[in-house]
Parts: C-alpha cells; sequence; structure tokens
C-alpha cells in the first residue's frame, strides 16, 4: 500500500486515501455523496472524514455541498478538476495494483483469491 501511495504521490501530487475518496464519488450517482455515507464507506469518523476532504477541497478536486432538504446534511462533489485528476491517476493506480499484488499470484492463488472473494460477497 505504501507503494501505490508513493507512486500517486509522485506521478499525481495525490495520495492513495485523496484517490480513493475520488474514485468512491466517481462511482456515485451524480457523482456526490452524503457525508455521512462517504465516512462509511471510508471507514472514517466525521472528523477524519473532515481532514481527509479538506485538502481536497482546497484544491479543487471536490466540493461540499448543502442538503437542500436537511440542513444538516451535507454532500461531498467530484468536481471537473477531480474527475480530470482521476482519470489521469487511474492508470498509474491500476498498474501499481497489477505489478504489486496480482502478478506475484500464481493463476490458481488468482482463482482462489476470486472464489473466496465472491463468498465472502454473496455472504453480505
Amino acid at each position: 500500500m505504501a507503494r501505490l501511495d508513493a507512486e500517486l504521490l509522485e506521478a499525481h501530487s495525490l495520495s492513495l486515501a485523496e484517490y480513493e475518496v475520488l474514485a468512491i464519488l466517481s462511482e456515485s450517482p451524480d457523482e456526490r455523496l452524503r457525508m455521512s455515507e462517504l465516512a462509511a464507506r471510508l471507514h472514517l469518523s466525521p472528523s477524519g472524514l473532515t481532514r481527509r476532504l479538506d485538502g481536497l477541497v482546497r484544491r479543487d478536486l471536490i466540493r461540499r455541498e448543502r442538503c437542500p432538504s436537511d440542513r444538516r446534511g451535507a454532500y461531498a462533489v467530484l468536481t471537473k478538476p477531480g474527475r480530470r485528476i482521476l482519470v489521469h491517476a487511474a492508470p498509474t493506480h491500476l498498474r501499481g495494483v497489477r505489478e504489486h499484488f496480482v502478478d506475484r499470484l500464481t493463476p490458481r492463488q488468482l482463482s482462489s483469491l476470486g472464489r473466496s472473494l465472491q463468498r465472502i460477497r454473496a455472504e453480505l
């Protein structure tokens, strides 16, 4: 994980944790999520999420929006610059995952891992 983080930082000035935020938002409807849901997906406390998002907001990679139907609620929204950096960083991330994880397993180990993950998914 440290290598993935270092590669993303070097190539895109984006940490693995920041990449994860952008990726989750990019896969969400309208590229937005309520803060509480984003915190849950990232396994962060509300204050931990705030710290993680602050830098992304300063860099205009995401923005915070108030929820019109719930004054206490807020959304994290992927911006155009955020989408652009995610598109550029994705090949670096995927190449790193392949090099540091996938390529280190035999076809038999990959098959076993796939079956195991399918079982876990089915149980959830």
